[in-house]
């Protein structure tokens, strides 16, 4: 659905219903909470009126959407921080609260790329993980070039020590128990290339999800 504004810049009118279904005037369709919700960050300004009494009811329906993306698991809001809104309420100070919370969010909304650029910065670039995912590509290859070297006859190993020489009558006769070792140290390499397989599966994943 379209998400028009209404001429002169002013807030565009919600009508609530007794059925709760919301009305958007400006495109003339129903609309969900979930939809003001994707209009409060796509910065388009709106007022919530009462479709029977013409009342004002932008605030609760707002704090109805933070209840319910809190209960989605969002978590914003930390619970000290809730029970020291609470307590605001019939003290003293309840008037001030509103305007020291909305100027405390417009500094911090006001210095937010910053703390982006700062974050993205400090965790290696544009990227936070391509740093680990190229440690975590490093690792495999470490790896696979330790179990290339522990493999039996493998290149790049040490040829006198897998050839066979005349005379070597000790190592050609105690060829059943040497089997049975170098089988079993052979099942432990082929069990962990299929560890670091699958591993390297894993980490591909990740890259093309974060790329698309």
């Amino acid at each position: 659905m379209a998400r028009n504004k209404t001429a002169g810049d002013s807030p565009i009118l919600i009508k609530k219903y007794a059925n709760r279904r919301l009305y958007n005037t400006a495109t003339s369709s129903y609309v969900t909470l979930d939809y003001l919700c994707q209009m409060v960050r796509d910065g388009e300004d709106f007022t919530v009126q009462d479709a029977r009494t013409k009342e004002d009811i932008t605030h609760s329906v707002l704090t109805q959407i933070i209840v319910e993306e809190e209960a989605k698991g969002a978590n914003l809001l930390p619970i000290g921080f809730l029970r020291q809104l609470i307590c605001f309420y019939g003290d003293r100070l309840q008037a001030l609260v509103p305007s020291y919370l909305e100027s405390s969010m417009t500094a911090f909304a006001d210095s937010q790329e910053t703390m982006r650029r700062r974050v993205e910065e400090a965790m290696g670039g544009l990227n936070p993980f391509a740093s680990l995912e190229e440690m975590g590509r490093q690792n495999l290859a470490m790896f696979q070039k330790a179990l290339t070297m522990m493999t039996p006859g493998a290149a790049g190993g040490n040829g006198a020590e897998t050839t066979e020489t005349p005379g070597n009558g000790a190592a050609a006769g105690n060829g059943g128990e040497g089997g049975e070792g170098d089988g079993a140290a052979e099942s432990q390499i082929d069990a962990l290339r299929r560890k670091l397989l699958a591993l390297e599966k894993q980490i591909d994943t990740i890259a093309k999800k974060r790329a698309d």
